[in-house]
């Protein structure tokens, strides 16, 4: 066996065939080595949602590379930076008015977990410390997140001696459209943790109505607004993980507005650059921010990643919200949830396969979840022949396309999608 230098993610090096070298792209395809052009359902994990080569932010990122690459925000700043932190300031839901960045969606969760934690030191309660999440959360891979993924069928369980214990309320339940009376199983559950634990908890971590890595769960916006009110009642910080979900990803700018509330914390990634390149911010609102301010320097907040609010970044991510706002992409979102809607939810033989489990739809966002992960084996190489790039995980196939996707290649995904059942069930088929 040769060994490989470059080490790929979430990948067996022993045994896993070469992965496809990816030259150039535009719009929502790549193009491999040799010219095949594959339709991306899945946007590079989520992030491309302008697509590849859009012309003005690459313009945005050579433009600011003519100006200055980058400078430490220690004791200096940029406009870049300041005008980002404006953006985002106006555009998310109202009383999240301070940002703070950083270089990752996992960082931003690590520094709104620290925020939370130091927050409760400095208002008075040290033996608040822990946090509290979901099941079937999925918040990063870096070691404070991995400690506050679903602890059993998350993929961290080989590192559970080494992780802090946290504490975790059962997963909602009831689904998106679910009636207030339908999710109230599911606020109990969370109150009957929270009155157990708030004395300990800092905050409550959540990635609203979707959770994403940890099984495409779609919840409901009436448990979201029951755990800023029981938050409130506990005196827990509340935290959404926008990182997946921010963007438009689930039909709104962002999630939190289904559910008219505001976090303590939100943290946004992903999206934030249209993918162009890595960036978060973890914004907070007064409450959380004031509780730093003070003439002692020891209550400031200790935490500095070398590449927050890199001057590249953050003028394409100004691009990108200016192109997301210009273009009415949430036009362009209910176009794609529009057709997801009609070609999974009511397609009446799929969700009658036999393999098939549930078939969601939110947003721009659709799952097939089977029964069985073994059924979802060679369906990559099914959608690659049919110019299609699908990359399934667990017993979820799925797709997250970029916004940019045109009502033909949406349909071109869905029909690759359900045509893997139609052909696993001519195949089941007695000769």
């Amino acid at each position: 066996m040769t060994a490989a230098t470059l080490w790929h993610p979430y990948a067996q090096m022993h045994t896993q065939p070469p992965a496809l070298n990816v030259i150039g792209g535009k719009g929502a395809r790549f193009t491999l080595e040799g010219g095949e052009s594959l339709l991306d359902a899945t946007c590079s994990w989520w992030c491309m949602i302008h697509g590849y080569s859009h012309p003005r932010l690459v313009a945005a990122i050579k433009d600011q590379a003519d100006t200055l690459c980058h400078v430490m925000l220690g004791g200096l700043t940029h406009e870049p930076a300041k005008q980002l932190a404006d953006a985002l300031v106006r555009v998310t839901p109202a009383g999240l008015n301070h940002v703070f960045f950083s270089d990752s969606g996992s960082v931003g969760m690590e520094v709104a977990m620290k925020m939370a934690v130091q927050y409760q030191v400095q208002t008075g309660q040290p033996e608040k410390h822990r946090m509290m999440s979901l099941m079937r959360a999925y918040h990063g891979d870096t070691s404070g997140c991995m400690a506050v993924c679903d602890p059993e069928e998350g993929m961290h369980s080989l590192f559970s001696g080494y992780l802090p214990r946290h504490h975790f309320a059962p997963a909602p339940t009831a689904p998106f459209d679910a009636p207030r009376a339908a999710v109230e199983d599911d606020i109990q559950a969370l109150r009957r943790m929270l009155e157990a634990h708030h004395h300990e908890v800092a905050a409550l971590l959540m990635e609203p109505l979707l959770q994403a890595a940890g099984g495409l769960n779609m919840t409901s916006p009436h448990y979201v607004r029951a755990a800023r009110e029981l938050c409130d009642e506990f005196d827990v910080l509340l935290v959404f993980d926008e990182v997946a979900t921010g963007f438009g990803r689930t039909g709104k700018l962002f999630a939190a507005e289904h559910a008219g509330v505001t976090p303590d914390i939100m943290v946004l990634s992903k999206g934030l650059t249209g993918g162009y390149l890595g960036h978060a911010a973890t914004l907070a609102t007064d409450k959380v921010y004031g509780a730093f301010l003070s003439e002692d320097p020891g209550h400031a907040f200790m935490h500095g990643p070398t590449f927050m609010g890199n001057p590249l970044a953050c003028r394409v991510a100004l691009e990108s919200l200016a192109v997301f706002e210009e273009e009415r992409y949430l036009d362009k979102i209910a176009t794609l949830n529009a057709i997801l809607r009609q070609e999974l939810l009511e397609d009446s033989d799929l969700r009658a396969h036999s393999e098939v489990d549930d078939v969601r739809v939110l947003g721009a966002t659709a799952v097939i979840e089977v029964k069985d992960a073994v059924c979802l084996k060679g369906v990559q190489a099914f959608a690659r022949r049919h110019g299609v790039w699908l990359r399934p995980f667990g017993r979820w196939l799925y797709t997250m396309p970029a916004y940019v996707t045109t009502a033909d290649e949406m349909r071109r995904i869905t029909d690759v999608m359900k045509g893997w059942f139609r052909e696993r069930a001519e195949q089941a088929k007695p000769a």
